[in-house]
């Protein structure tokens, strides 16, 4: 086992690196445009401040759709617009262009729920307070829900990691990727083992840090 590790040690550190570029990536994206995305889902669901049916239906739909897609169907579909926006449709930059979008539609639906428990005399008393929309977001829709956010956040970043795995198919790389081609395709059990190993302490201490976090900041 040594001898293997030693062996492919250059080209496991650069699949760890391959997979942090895309979540990191898949982690900003779901933070800039996921996070509004489902503050304005929820704002224009009936009965909320910014109550608007049309871009409610149209956001909703664009959602459902892109979480609906089969991830792996969904990197094939997305190749012409990858090209697109890189400028080639192969490669780590490239793999990032579909995590994003499904990391935008996955963490935007967690962002709805999470707000959607928010107690709503929490909205009418800071409504009756004269608080602007803008301040009612951020001074307490959020602060009432970030423990919600953060947990949230936390189950897309495991959803990212896993979804990285797929990314091979477009020549991504990753560690996923590593453990296919090097581990199962060459039939060397131990070194597939090894890198799933590595795959299960991320997602372990990912869930920890989160859960930490959470726990620190819910006041409730």
């Amino acid at each position: 086992m040594p001898e293997i590790l030693a062996q492919y040690e250059t080209q496991i550190w650069q699949s760890i690196g391959e997979t942090f570029v895309m979540v990191g990536v898949s982690i900003l994206a779901a933070v800039l445009v996921g996070l509004p995305a489902g503050t304005l889902l929820f704002l224009c669901r009936k009965g909320q401040l910014l109550e608007n049916t049309v871009i409610f239906s149209i956001l909703n739909l664009l959602v459902n759709i892109i979480r609906s897609f089969p991830f792996l169907l969904l990197v094939v579909f997305l190749i012409p617009f990858t090209r697109l926006v890189i400028g080639t449709a192969i490669g780590t930059a490239a793999a990032t262009i579909p995590l994003s979008i499904i990391a935008i539609a996955h963490y935007s639906r967690l962002v709805e729920q999470s707000l959607l428990d928010v107690p709503r005399g929490v909205i009418e008393a800071a409504v009756s307070m004269g608080a602007s929309v803008k301040e009612v977001i951020f001074k307490f829709i959020y602060v009432e829900a970030r423990s919600g956010l953060v947990l949230g956040l936390t189950t897309s970043i495991i959803s990212f990691i896993s979804y990285s795995t797929i990314m091979g198919v477009v020549g991504g790389g990753g560690i996923g990727d590593f453990a296919i081609r090097y581990g199962y395709q060459q039939f060397k059990t131990e070194l597939m083992i090894y890198v799933i190993v590595i795959m299960v302490i991320l997602v372990q201490l990912v869930q920890f840090i989160g859960t930490t976090v959470s726990r620190m900041i819910d006041k409730r």
